[in-house]
């Protein structure tokens, strides 16, 4: 199978577009992510998608972890996590229950871990929701390597 035909093809799927964030001891971390699916209601438990080639892999395993759900204005920090940093912060750090989220995000989900899942070149990791927040706004998409603006109902 052509792998990049398959990526071309799973493209066709439009996605949001999420910031994991972690602390470790060295420091808050985290990496762009459009792989976020909720699991289950009770417990409420949410899967991330984590490839194994990133520094992020190793350090999601046991450890508390915030999904950022992106406003359509945070491409710059998107870019940023994703490996693309620029010498201004598009963003700004705040402490959260178990580990720093993304100060101003349309969304965040803070979760402490519940399992782990191989899943080929990526590991699945499923968390336990302790505390989240929402507020209305236009969220940063993305569709066939672009990101858009999901324009809020």
């Amino acid at each position: 199978m052509d792998t990049r035909e398959f990526r071309n093809c799973m493209g066709k799927f439009a996605t949001g577009v999420t910031v994991v964030t972690y602390d470790t001891e060295d420091g808050k971390h985290g990496f762009t992510a459009n792989s976020l699916t909720s699991v289950s209601l009770d417990p409420p438990l949410v899967l991330v998608s984590v490839d194994r080639k990133i520094r992020s892999y190793e350090y999601m395993k046991k450890n508390n972890f915030t999904v950022n759900i992106l406003k359509d204005t945070q491409e710059d920090t998107a870019m940023h996590f994703a490996g693309r940093p620029t010498e201004v912060l598009p963003f700004e750090w705040e402490k959260g229950e178990n580990c720093h989220r993304l100060k101003d995000s349309l969304a965040y989900i803070e979760c402490e871990p519940w399992a782990e899942y191989d899943g080929g070149d990526h590991v699945l990791y499923v968390g336990k929701v302790t505390n989240f927040k929402y507020e209305d706004g236009e969220a940063l998409g993305y569709y066939q390597g672009k990101f858009l603006s999901i324009p809020a109902q």
